[in-house]
């Protein structure tokens, strides 16, 4: 009788626990997200009167592939952004963590320091930041690297490339939180595993695939999670601004841009689930 009862004091208290959370989920995300879908199904106008909607259906979907094309070039641009900006800044924050892993004096002023971007530049200060240039490598000349990748890759990859050169600070400004997150997983791992690794003769570069690499991929399916959602919702993010402009855009409105919204966020998912299927571990199946 005390256990139940003791049990379910547990429980009270676990829900109390998240009971912020839950009223801020419903509040915030998932009442504004089947309000913002109703919208997508409706031509929703502004007037003296109040809100009209029209329903017409799934014809924003379609129209927001059919009717705007800067729709399907953005989605383009940011894909092949997507594929190139994700994982340096995955390799970047692992060869960083890997760095901060070692007994080196002043580690927490550097993580300081990595950390730091995360909390200064966010919303309107790195949109000044970028404006004023000071997310760009001056010494680059922006037009001989363009040249140059042109000549290798097609206009489309290499603009890609080029591009990731001329905001690399800013793409390295993304990889505070994967440090922290790479760096607590690297101290998890039994150091008794390298020195059992050195012993029978295993270089550096072994022990980091044979040992370190598969101790942390689920962490790096974390971070790639996160770097892919970080970069979908920043504010740098030109999908982002198109949504924004056809929201208050007279011959559209709320509705179009409701749905542009919801067919960005669906392939936002997809992307993600490619990610999950890629990187996720795998059960061994065991022998009876």
């Amino acid at each position: 009788m005390k256990k139940k009862l003791k049990l379910k004091r547990t429980t009270i208290y676990g829900y109390l626990f998240i009971l912020p959370w839950l009223i801020g989920f419903f509040t915030l995300v998932l009442y504004p997200m089947i309000q913002s879908f109703y919208y997508s199904l409706n031509d929703m106008r502004i007037t003296p009167h109040g809100l009209q909607f029209v329903y017409t259906g799934f014809n924003n979907f379609l129209n927001v592939w059919l009717q705007d094309m800067f729709f399907i070039q953005e989605l383009l641009t940011f894909t092949l952004d997507t594929l190139i900006r994700v994982p340096v800044i995955a390799v970047f924050a692992l060869i960083i963590a890997m760095l901060l892993n070692q007994d080196v004096k002043f580690k927490g002023l550097f993580r300081t320091i990595f950390f730091l971007p995360v909390i200064v530049a966010s919303g309107p200060v790195i949109n000044q930041l970028i404006e004023q240039g000071a997310t760009a490598i001056p010494m680059l000349d922006q037009d001989i690297i363009m040249e140059l990748l042109g000549s290798i890759f097609p206009n489309v990859i290499a603009g890609v490339i080029s591009d990731l050169f001329n905001q690399i600070i800013v793409i390295l400004w993304y990889s505070g939180v994967q440090i922290l997150l790479f760096l607590a997983a690297l101290q998890k791992i039994d150091p008794n595993l390298y020195e059992a690794a050195k012993i029978d003769g295993g270089s550096s570069w072994e022990c980091f695939w044979k040992i370190t690499l598969p101790s942390i991929k689920p962490i790096i399916l974390i971070n790639l999670v996160y770097t892919l959602v970080s970069l979908a919702n920043s504010g740098q993010n030109p999908i982002i601004e198109l949504i924004y402009s056809n929201m208050f855009n007279a011959t559209r409105g709320y509705g179009f841009a409701s749905a542009m919204a919801w067919m960005y966020a669906v392939i936002i998912g997809i992307m993600l689930v490619i990610i999950y299927l890629v990187f996720r571990e795998k059960e061994t199946k065991r022998l009876n």
